[in-house]
Order: structure tokens, then C-alpha cells, then sequence
């Protein structure tokens, strides 16, 4: 399946609005191949595609108002890079963390390639979970003791 880098930005922007913003989850099977693989820095093994939508769905609940913008994405052939910024408010229970009413922003990277099949099937992400942390007043960062 060939596609311009036009269709390939394009399938990005919607499929990650769908899901991040939405919470269209399934909008992510019209991008990412059913063996896809999310790694991290701190996660090699990375996430399944069903982990991966279940985490979007978790975060999603515990910020509601979750808004992710694409700040960049670049189309070079079969790689992407996406940059981009997330906010939200922290109404919920967060992986343990009682509600904290606290807005918070993160920002990372996403770097992936298209396969033949025109799917993603792996793509890696760096930010700093430290950032989230952070803002949610379960840990400072960066000042001296």
C-alpha cells in the first residue's frame, strides 16, 4: 500500500486526535498494525497495541479534559516524527495518585516508520514522565536541596 506523505500526515493528525482527544481508541487500527510495539526509554519491551489504547484510555479518564496538540510532524519516506504537547486537568485518580485538581502539560517525541502494509508497527516515544510527576506535586524536580 503506497501512500504520499501527505495521506501518511494526514492518517496522524486524525488517528491521534481520534484517541487522545476523543477517546476513539479503535481509530488507532486504521494506523497501527495489529503486532505494533510502543518502547520507551524505560520500557523496551514496549506496549501492545491493546496496552497501549488501555493506557490512552486510563489517562484519558483521570484527565478528561485531555487536549494533545501535534506541535511538528515531519514525512521523510516511511518515518514520522511527531512533536507534541499534551494538557489536561487531573480530576480523577491517576495509577494510584488521588485526584489532584492540578492542570498539567506534558511534551514528548514520536518516532515511527510505515511498513509495507501502510501500518505502523513500531514506533518509539520519549518524554519526560518526571514533568507529569512533577506537576502533580508527587515529586520536585530540579531544585537544590
Amino acid at each position: 500500500m503506497s501512500q504520499t506523505a501527505d495521506e501518511r500526515r494526514a492518517l496522524v493528525t486524525e488517528c491521534w486526535a481520534a484517541a487522545w482527544d476523543d477517546g476513539d481508541v479503535a481509530a488507532l487500527d486504521r494506523l497501527l498494525a495489529p503486532d505494533y510495539r510502543r518502547r520507551s526509554s524505560s520500557d523496551e519491551q514496549g506496549l501492545t497495541l491493546e496496552e497501549f489504547k488501555a493506557t490512552i484510555v486510563t489517562t484519558r479518564a483521570s484527565f478528561p479534559d485531555l487536549s494533545t496538540t501535534i506541535e511538528d510532524l515531519a514525512v521523510d519516506g516511511d518515518l514520522v516524527a511527531v512533536r507534541w504537547r499534551s494538557s489536561g486537568t487531573h480530576t480523577h485518580p491517576f495509577l494510584g495518585v488521588p485526584a489532584t485538581g492540578r492542570a498539567v502539560e506534558v511534551a514528548g517525541a514520536t518516532f515511527a516508520s510505515f511498513g509495507p502494509d501502510g501500518l505502523v508497527h513500531e514506533e518509539r516515544v520519549t518524554w519526560d514522565p518526571r514533568g507529569l510527576l512533577s506537576a502533580l506535586g508527587i515529586i520536585t524536580v530540579g531544585q537544590d536541596s
